[in-house]
């Protein structure tokens, strides 16, 4: 897979389904999740409905550049966000890994993409709808939230799991992943595909400490509540009633505060984008992403 220069010291792992001479899809991913949270045969879908699908890693991530060495006090920059007090510094926030995201169209060439986020990828995609709003034909946020504390707030239960310190050994990391079960679908999640997906994971990229620079850039970053209803790209939301990560109130305020946003409530979905559903979340998405104009360059 192709890497490119995004800014000063960033580089960015990519691949791209279906012909670049369709309207170009690019896929943000969440915290701490590769380019493979985006399955391929997902991409697939959407590139042969008529779109040039990208997928890539975030930085401190899989296969892009990752800032070794780089500290960061992510008690305090999330202590701060919850207190509205002034946050420590951080090696980076969303606004430069969304800048890192137009710096692969760039490269790219492409001069807009329907931009589809999820998770913490949501949040970097609602900002480039916000500060790079030539870039954005159209905005896809998925299980994500507005950044207010007050919306969206993950259980106790998946919470703890977020931010437990994942095992460094390969098979106790695969058995590990039976706990992502807390934050996924109830009817749809199974554990045999957390252990084939962590198996992939940690195959290709195991990368525990970009995790605690991510989640302080998540943090550091605040609320979006001004920028989001300055929007003007076309906007769906699309939210699980059974995520517990970020609560069903994270989606429904975000498609609250963008203007004109259609918000999509899937049933049995949780945190995750399991396989039985992709027929109901790909119609969704593609019959937006068909509703807005996009150059092909």
């Amino acid at each position: 897979m192709p890497r490119v220069g995004v800014s000063t010291g960033i580089e960015i792992e990519y691949e791209t389904f279906g012909s670049s001479t369709q309207p170009t899809v690019l896929l943000v991913s969440g915290f701490t999740a590769q380019m493979l949270m985006w399955h391929a045969d997902l991409c697939r879908t959407i590139a042969q409905a008529g779109f040039h699908v990208v997928r890539f890693d975030n930085r401190d991530c899989g296969l892009s550049t990752k800032l070794d060495g780089e500290a960061v006090d992510t008690d305090g920059v999330i202590r701060a966000a919850l207190l509205d007090d002034s946050a420590p510094p951080v090696p980076y926030n969303l606004s430069d890994m969304a800048a890192d995201a137009v710096g692969l169209l760039d490269a790219l060439g492409v001069e807009a993409a329907h931009v589809i986020g999820g998770s913490m990828g949501g949040m970097i995609a609602q900002i480039m709808a916000i500060e790079h709003p030539m870039r954005v034909a159209s905005l896809t946020s998925i299980m994500s939230n507005s950044g207010e504390p007050e919306y969206g707030q993950p259980t106790p239960e998946a919470m703890e799991v977020l931010v437990a310190p994942p095992p460094t050994d390969r098979a106790a990391y695969i058995e590990s992943s039976k706990n992502w079960m807390v934050w996924q679908s109830k009817r749809h999640a199974t554990v045999e595909q957390n252990r084939a997906d962590a198996a992939a994971s940690f195959d290709r990229a195991f990368y525990p400490e970009g995790a605690p620079r991510q989640l302080a850039a998540i943090y550091a970053s605040g609320r979006r509540t001004d920028g989001m209803c300055s929007i003007t790209a076309p906007t769906l939301v699309i939210h699980g009633t059974d995520d517990t990560l970020i609560a069903p109130s994270g989606g429904q305020r975000a498609a609250e505060l963008i203007p004109n946003a259609r918000l999509d409530m899937i049933i049995d979905m949780g945190h995750d984008l399991p396989r039985a559903l992709w027929p109901r979340i790909t119609e969704s998405i593609i019959s937006h992403l068909r509703e807005a104009p996009c150059p092909v360059r």
